[in-house]
């Protein structure tokens, strides 16, 4: 698999497809004030703002939020103005929220993104930062499927028809020389749309041989005896590819860019935190995760899926790209132009004081 693509080129979001979904759970949000760091005495409001709303999911993929809001580096940054979160439990609501300008600034993978953008015109959203690579395995019944080859005539499920992981197996079972319907699953290998809610259920009742899924659904297969036939880093030059990504309202990126500067350099300084505390960051994230969801996950799960993440502040914009080929060949995409669903002028600016290399973003970035 080829994460490269031109850089101009035209990119793909779904035709008839319904919003891609980031592999999670059904709709719905949860918004909590509660938070783990206190407003200074003297500290001062960013942009005149009484708050910054922030959207992320309560999972391992969104470490830098969960750590983020954990830690209080979000408040810290932000000074008086209030770091506020809502908790979300799929893509097209969050994406909802951003449009309804009810979240601010989001944590989210780059499925719906894209399709965010693209339903808005190129008006809703930019891309401005990373957040995580990797965490996505397939993982399957070692007593059914010993190789890859053994995959064939097997049943694997996704998360969603469209979604980044069902594109992403569907690439690969073509290199494999496998035919699959997209629309349907069916072909030399049998695909099933499962809710990642789900997916452990019938993993465990023998109704899926394997699936292709992202963490923590992938660590609780393997919990239940599953076996990690492939991690989809291995796929992608450098073990890389974009997972989860940072968004932005544009109205409040352009009213409020020195809030969206501060943000953005909470999350550098995140993610910074968790490389030099590993093991620190990883309790802190399960503790979010537990307020935010109510059970934290077990350390059988939450250990081995926060070893295949990885935090970055870099979007990947070329393999977000690459996804968007990867399913225009899949047949579930169009063609239309995704120029400027990149703005990274505030976090290289962030970089750049700390002393970092600036990202790119693959041609696609916005003109101001």
């Amino acid at each position: 698999m080829s994460a490269t693509t031109a850089p101009r080129r035209a990119l793909a979001v779904l035709a008839a497809l319904p919003l891609l979904l980031l592999a999670g759970c059904g709709y719905g949000s949860r918004a909590t004030d509660e938070s783990a760091a206190k407003i200074a005495p003297q500290a001062q409001k960013t942009d005149d703002l009484d708050s910054v709303m922030i959207g992320y999911f309560g999972n391992v993929t969104h470490a830098t939020a969960l750590v983020g809001n954990r830690k209080g580096f979000f408040q810290k940054e932000l000074g008086a103005t209030e770091a506020k979160y809502a908790v979300f439990n799929a893509g097209p609501s969050e994406i909802e929220a951003l449009n309804s300008g009810s979240v601010d600034i989001g944590w989210i993978g780059p499925s719906p993104a894209i399709n965010g953008y693209v339903k808005s015109g190129g008006k809703s959203l930019r891309i401005i930062g990373g957040s995580a690579s990797g965490g996505v395995r397939l993982v399957v019944d070692p007593d059914k499927i010993k190789s890859v080859r053994d995959v064939k005539g097997k049943r694997i499920a996704t998360p969603q028809l469209g979604n980044t992981q069902d594109v992403a197996f569907l690439h690969w079972a073509a290199e494999q020389g496998w035919k699959v319907d997209a629309q349907s699953g069916k072909g030399d290998v049998t695909l099933v749309r499962s809710d990642n809610k789900v997916t452990p259920n019938a993993f465990e009742a023998g109704s899926i041989d394997g699936a292709w899924v992202p963490e923590p659904t992938a660590s609780k297969l393997v919990a239940e005896g599953g076996k990690v036939l492939l991690d989809e880093a291995s796929l992608w030059p450098h073990g890389q590819f974009a997972t989860t990504n940072v968004i932005v309202s544009q109205k409040f990126l352009k009213a409020h860019p020195r809030a969206v500067e501060a943000v953005l350099k909470a999350s550098v300084e995140t993610n910074r935190w968790i490389r030099a505390h590993p093991a620190q960051a990883r309790a802190a994230a399960n503790e979010q995760i537990a307020h935010d969801t109510g059970k934290a996950l077990p350390a059988e799960v939450m250990d081995p899926a926060w070893k295949s993440l990885e935090v970055t502040d870099d979007p990947l914009a070329a393999t977000l790209a690459a996804q968007a080929d990867h399913a225009v060949r899949a047949g579930l995409l169009e063609h239309p132009d995704l120029r400027g669903v990149y703005d990274l002028t505030l976090l290289n600016k962030v970089l750049a004081a700390e002393g970092e290399a600036a990202v790119g973003d693959a041609g696609l970035g916005a003109r101001r």
